[in-house]
């Protein structure tokens, strides 16, 4: 057996029982609050103005905590990023009706996932980062934030799993490039699993990808990709940056831990709810 099929028969064997399947539509039953769910509290972190000068900025994110949550117990951690013209808010995340919310609760209440935390950050790492019109060469930095301030804070802060198997990235368009480039391109020692929901044009092409990755000595346990039809924003560019991937890369196994879903829609959170959905039923399962 050679190397390359040794590391592709290792993949399969470590994500055969993942076989979730990504549906075309959220059932109704998960769009309805659940009295005895999760809670969203905001948190405040110390981090850098890496797109400026360095110096320390104070910035702030959104933290879904499961029903169960409790420091007896260790969760995994979702960092769930927004578009280039969004905040941390953006999918919702800072009130009791949260949709976010909602389907978490409804999923861990049908026994469907065990729940986990969810984090929204602000992806501008520099100080005008509450500016949704500011320069979004600063959504390039996150990386930067991300290993050395938002991380840590979450692991020393709350109860989670510290280490990649337990860690996971996904965003809707700026944020899904943030996933591709930062999360799988730069911070794969990092995080394992990854979702890209109708990620932006500036998305590493997947020959770029597939190099860092046969480049780097970690896999990857996921890789999710959704992305409209009729998304004239996003579907060329995303095609491009995923959906040859498993013919460029032995780490990504189409079906086992690659999956590359189209359905009508636009570029929205029709599809990015639906995105997140499909992606939360298959994350951190081995």
């Amino acid at each position: 057996m050679s190397k390359n099929d040794g590391i592709q028969q290792a993949i399969k064997e470590e994500t055969s029982e993942v076989s979730i399947k990504a549906v075309a539509q959220i059932p109704d039953e998960y769009k309805t609050p659940v009295s005895d769910g999760g809670k969203i509290i905001q948190i405040s972190y110390a981090t850098k103005d890496y797109y400026g000068d360095g110096h320390e900025i104070v910035k702030e994110a959104n933290v879904y905590l499961p029903s169960d949550y409790s420091e007896s117990k260790k969760y995994n951690v979702l960092y769930l990023m927004h578009g280039i013209g969004g905040n941390k808010d953006e999918w919702g995340m800072n009130s009791e009706e949260s949709f976010v919310k909602m389907m978490m609760d409804n999923l861990a209440k049908k026994g469907e996932i065990e729940g986990f935390i969810i984090v929204t950050p602000n992806g501008r790492s520099g100080e005008d980062f509450a500016n949704t019109n500011g320069d979004f060469r600063s959504f390039y930095k996150f990386g930067q934030e991300l290993r050395n301030e938002l991380i840590p804070y979450m692991d020393s802060h709350f109860s989670t799993l510290a280490d990649r198997e337990h860690r996971a990235m996904a965003g809707l368009s700026m944020g899904g490039m943030q996933t591709i480039n930062i999360g799988m391109c730069e911070c794969v020692d990092l995080i394992s699993w990854f979702g890209a929901f109708s990620a932006a044009p500036t998305s590493n092409p997947a020959n770029i990808i597939a190099e860092k990755m046969n480049e780097s000595s970690y896999g990857i346990n996921y890789f999710y990709n959704i992305c409209g039809l009729q998304d004239q924003i996003a579907l060329a560019p995303a095609q491009g940056a995923a959906e040859n991937l498993p013919k460029l890369c032995n780490k990504f196994i189409d079906g086992q831990n690659f999956v590359w879903q189209t359905l009508d829609g636009a570029h929205d959170f029709n599809i990015w709810y639906l995105g997140f959905f499909n992606f939360a039923k298959l994350v951190f399962k081995k």
